[in-house]
């Protein structure tokens, strides 16, 4: 007589690890339709990365109790490897997992090389996934290989400007290609590619290198041109009326040598400007920077920088308050010509920021949309600054733009008028102080003769001192980036995206398409399933 099977006394805890890999899998199916819904933009949680990290500690649960299953009832799983289910699924599991190979060998090739499978199709509506032809042209005639370096710290996603540059990639035929740095971690290379901001992007091609100033089709194709065409930009700082020096110097003295090692590093030619001996502006001047006179620049200077930008010039003025420079009672006729022109006005105030740790440290909180403040995602800084108004009545021709402002909260900040007390005595009074909020920075452009002018109330926050602090050394170097673009290398009109969303009706919706997919369709496979094998069963 045969003997009887002994009953196995781990089962109850080999089933124990079954539930559990059970349990597993469906709260790991949950979460991930939930990680489904946050992909769509239906829902969006709080703390994404506890949702991935729920996800994998049920993948793990589902690997621990099968392999518990597996260890303590181990005849269980002899007899259904050697059985005839085993020997019948053993060609079905063969072709999925050889399916799923394919998928992923696929899907690795066509990461790796993005043209392996020829032009990405574009099925979309607005064609939004392909490039416009003016920036195919350019990728085409690419003779050497660019290398893009995005410079993105944690602050800021990267995955539309990866978005970006993978179009770039696809359609270059080998000769483009890019990687990612973060600043936080590696500011070195940061310094030695004259990034000062979060989110730019190097191009480099051989020995010359452009950066983009953010990540889009327009701004890397103009930034491509510049690259493959390289022409020389040259900028001066004005001298001769106590303005910081260029060079360090050490020791107290003002420099402006940080902010010039930065331009030179996107390619710049950055000399000085000495107006009352040459009397005349050279003639490839991109923009004139008046960074911090002590004295005011006089008349004859004016009437040639006013001349210089009647015929399209542009100028970066930072003009201290008059507390702290030599002015005196003597008239300013930079600041004359500012009001007269532009309908900008250099404040005879000093701002007073109770936001600020330090009251004499103006910090900026808002901003008009314009090329130089997009893209900046850190406040700027500047120590004792003045405000800047703009006329009631504008002047023909001319946009402007209040590029940074103070805090909006009225007393919170202010433009303190009577400067006769010390600084712990100040209070904001109403109707003779400049109230909340204060123009920190403004940007103007005459329509008509293509003149730019960014006017700051400010020159200290380019000093060497605080130039990277914040977002101030990115609004220098933008601003005579703006102001010294040339516009006319490339005309692509920004494309208009269709907004694409999921609307349900009723939250009763979802909830259908919920149970559907989560519960009646694979329920009717398990039953269908359960089904067929029972019926073999009893075949025998």
């Amino acid at each position: 007589m045969a003997p009887k099977n002994k009953k196995n006394p781990n089962a109850g805890y080999a089933l124990a690890g079954l539930i559990v890999a059970l349990v597993a899998c469906i709260a790991s199916g949950l979460i991930g339709v939930v990680k489904g819904t946050v992909a769509a933009g239906i829902y969006l949680p709080a703390n994404p990365d506890i949702l991935n990290r729920i996800f994998y500690v049920g993948l793990s649960l589902i690997v621990i109790g099968l392999a518990v299953y597996a260890i303590l009832s181990p005849d269980t799983i002899r007899r259904f490897l050697s059985g005839r289910q085993a020997r019948y699924g053993s060609n079905s599991l063969i072709i999925t997992l050889a399916f799923v190979g394919i998928i992923i060998v696929v899907n690795v090739l066509a990461y790796q090389n993005p043209g392996f499978l020829g032009s990405p199709w574009d099925w979309s509506k607005d064609k939004s996934n392909t490039l416009p032809p003016e920036t195919l042209q350019v990728l085409g005639t690419l003779k050497e290989k660019v290398t893009a370096t995005a410079f993105y710290t944690k602050q800021i996603d990267p995955s539309g400007a990866e978005a970006v540059l993978l179009k770039f990639k696809t359609n270059s035929g080998g000769k483009f290609d890019y990687t990612f740095i973060n600043p936080d971690q590696d500011p070195v290379a940061a310094r030695n590619a004259g990034i000062t901001g979060d989110g730019k992007i190097l191009l480099t091609m051989g020995e010359n290198k452009e950066i983009a100033s953010f990540a889009s089709e327009t701004e890397l194709t103009k930034s491509l041109i510049r690259l493959i065409s390289p022409t020389e930009r040259v900028v001066y700082f004005l001298e001769g009326h106590g303005e910081a020096v260029l060079e360090s110097v050490g020791g107290d003295q003002l420099s402006f040598a940080v902010a010039k090692d930065t331009l030179m590093a996107k390619n710049y030619t950055v000399n000085s400007l000495n107006l009352l001996s040459t009397n005349s502006i050279p003639e490839n001047a991109l923009a004139v920077i008046v960074a911090g006179p002590q004295k005011p620049v006089s008349q004859a200077e004016v009437d040639l920088l006013k001349k210089y930008v009647d015929a399209g010039g542009s100028l970066v003025i930072m003009e201290n308050p008059i507390i702290i420079t030599e002015f005196g009672e003597t008239k300013d006729p930079l600041a004359a010509y500012l009001e007269k022109d532009w309908g900008i006005t250099l404040n005879n105030d000093l701002i007073f920021d109770q936001s600020s740790q330090q009251v004499l440290n103006a910090i900026s909180e808002s901003a008009d949309p314009h090329p130089i403040t997009q893209g900046m995602t850190y406040a700027v800084i500047m120590p004792q600054a003045r405000s800047i108004s703009f006329s009631a009545a504008p002047i023909e021709g001319v946009t402007l733009t209040s590029l940074l402002r103070t805090s909006n909260q009225l007393g919170q900040s202010w433009g303190e008028t009577d400067l006769s007390g010390t600084t712990d005595q100040y209070q904001y009074n109403e109707g003779v102080d400049f109230s909340a909020p204060l123009t920190m920075a403004a940007s103007g452009e005459n329509n008509a003769t293509g003149g730019r002018v960014v006017v700051a109330g400010n020159s200290l926050f380019a000093s060497d001192e605080v130039f990277d602090a914040y977002g101030n050394g990115d609004m220098f170097i933008n601003s005579v980036d703006w102001a010294a673009e040339q516009e006319d290398l490339l005309n692509i009109t920004p494309r208009q995206q269709t907004e694409r969303t999921l609307k349900l009706i009723k939250t009763g919706q979802l909830v259908a398409i919920f149970i559907v997919t989560i519960f009646v369709f694979p329920g009717l496979a398990v039953f269908f399933g359960v089904t067929s094998w029972l019926s073999r069963r009893k075949r025998g």
